[in-house]
């Protein structure tokens, strides 16, 4: 059960990147592999036209849905199209948010997750200030599905640093997660391996963490060093900066037989009423 997680350096033109993203897919499915996972932006990065963007895929005009949906059937992959900017599908014209879909292999959307956790913060590189809300709603759910290869959690970048999000797609079933991401150089050199690696330990889940790894306009530098991680958080595949295919096979007697070994999720006790009992009795104290 081949996965492939793709790694890109997209700019603002985005019939280039389709073509990139379209190339590196090919390749991938030539591998072997049924599941693959583009990263954050893939289609446009720099681009302050999010809105327009995703008004004009909201209805049927733009070239990015078609574009999903015509890959993975012509590659006979299910695929985990990145993010790209779309309002909600009961208000075309609302406020976009950054989705990711998956389609299956006949190019049918199957789930549609919406970032939960927006990058609203200051980070010591070139651009300095990062307010994603400015241009993005917040999501309002978690999304786990099934797939050939697994039961599929999803999240987004920045969702990394929020371990209770992981904690309930693992609750949900989750047995692999997603997170097509777009890291700074600067926050990924201090925390992008530890973060998957621990969400990969936390959950018991194969993370497969697409990222862009390069130069792109606004300016920006973003860290790469794509990795598939395995529910013990070895590193099984990683590449630094440029783009790159990533392929690993999901060992799904080993994953049963860690989580058998340390079932962390039957001794979990601070849930949420745990949790609220806790903070209650640390109040009076």
């Amino acid at each position: 059960m081949s996965l492939a997680v793709i790694q890109m350096v997209s700019g603002d033109d985005l019939a280039k990147n389709l073509a990139t993203a379209r190339a590196l897919l090919e390749d991938a499915v030539g591998r072997g592999v049924k599941l693959a996972v583009l990263p954050e932006n893939f289609a446009a990065m720099g681009r302050r036209d999010a809105q327009r963007i995703g008004e004009a895929e909201a209805s049927g005009e733009g070239p990015i849905v078609r574009w999903l949906a015509e890959t993975a059937q012509a590659l006979g992959v299910w695929l985990v199209g990145g993010t790209l900017p779309l309002p909600p599908d009961d208000d075309p014209k609302g406020k976009v948010r950054a989705c990711s879909l998956l389609l299956d292999e006949r190019g049918r959307r199957v789930a549609r997750y919406d970032k939960l956790h927006l990058f609203d913060v200051d980070v010591a590189d070139a651009r300095g200030r990062y307010r994603e809300s400015d241009d993005f709603a917040f999501g309002d759910h978690i999304v786990v599905v099934d797939t050939p290869v697994g039961r599929l959690g999803m999240t987004v970048c920045y969702d990394l640093r929020f371990p209770e999000l992981y904690s309930a797609l693992r609750n949900a079933g989750a047995e692999l997660i997603s997170v097509p991401s777009a890291f700074t150089s600067v926050t990924g050199k201090a925390h992008w391996e530890v973060l998957v690696r621990a969400r990969a330990v936390e959950t018991q889940c194969y993370l497969l963490a697409a990222a862009q790894g390069g130069t792109h306009p606004g300016p920006r530098e973003t860290h790469g060093h794509s990795m598939i991680v395995d529910p013990w958080g070895t590193v099984i595949t990683e590449h630094d900066l440029g783009e790159a295919i990533l392929v690993a096979d999901r060992d799904s007697v080993q994953q049963q037989s860690i989580r058998a070994r340390m079932p962390v999720v039957c001794h979990q006790r601070f849930k949420a009423t745990l949790a609220s009992r806790y903070v209650i009795e640390s109040e009076k104290t």
